[in-house]
């Protein structure tokens, strides 16, 4: 017999999560001056090259440690997703990127760390683990990689597992008219609309022992999934 195992979507979008410990350096309010000035520039190229909108951004936690789980369109998603938040929100990269001579220093900046996607890299989510724990914000693309063709893969389990390790919320995010504007058969990004979603929080709740853990982790990605594509629905 299956456990009783339960996700429950937040329906107060203001609903404030106590940190379990201070906020570590890396998640300051105001992040550091290089780091509010490249959001400034972000945000300004976003408004006037793909008239970016934001939705929802008030669901955002004003406390505490939590995941932000967007769909996965464009090399721009990271920029996108965090461009309204005032504080760096740290992110695993492909390590081929993270190490480039000048775009790796500029993505480190912003919040980015190298993950060995050949390998699977324990060392990463380790650290990802430690600083949600310590009360950081951590974006993470549960399909894995950018759509091809831009349908929504599915959802890998990995998101919800590290949720319930950390006793974080996770927000589902709806990147919208990202294939178009940039996707992976593009050279360059094109004028394209963009808008992103920002819905209410799950929290993840394990209530008896992890008798089907498998089952329930893909269970609880296939739902979280869901909320993700419920933005695609109506992309005007």
């Amino acid at each position: 017999m299956k456990p009783q195992l339960q996700a429950e979507q937040n329906p107060q979008p203001n609903h404030v999560v106590e940190p379990s410990a201070p906020a570590p350096q890396s998640v300051k309010v105001d992040g550091s001056l290089y780091f509010r000035i490249m959001r400034r520039f972000i945000m300004g190229f976003a408004r006037l090259y793909f008239r970016i909108e934001f939705i929802g951004f008030e669901n955002i936690p004003t406390a505490g440690g939590f995941i932000v789980a967007p769909n996965h369109q464009s090399f721009c998603d990271p920029f996108w997703v965090s461009i309204p938040f005032p504080y760096p929100l740290r992110y695993m990269t492909w390590d081929r990127f993270v190490y480039m001579p000048v775009l790796g220093h500029f993505i480190r900046s912003l919040g980015a760390f190298p993950v060995d996607i050949k390998k699977g890299d324990r060392t990463a989510l380790r650290l990802s683990l430690e600083h949600i724990k310590n009360g950081g914000r951590l974006m993470v693309f549960p399909e894995g990689g950018r759509t091809k063709d831009g349908q929504t893969m599915p959802f890998k389990p990995g998101v919800i597992r590290l949720a319930l390790d950390a006793k974080a919320p996770i927000i589902p995010a709806t990147i919208v008219g990202g294939y178009e504007a940039y996707n992976a058969h593009h050279l360059f990004p094109r004028p394209r609309k963009v808008k992103v979603v920002y819905h209410p929080p799950i929290y993840i709740h394990l209530r008896q022992t992890e008798k089907d853990m498998k089952d329930f982790l893909s269970e609880q990605a296939a739902h979280l999934q869901s909320v993700v594509e419920s933005g695609l629905k109506n992309k005007s």
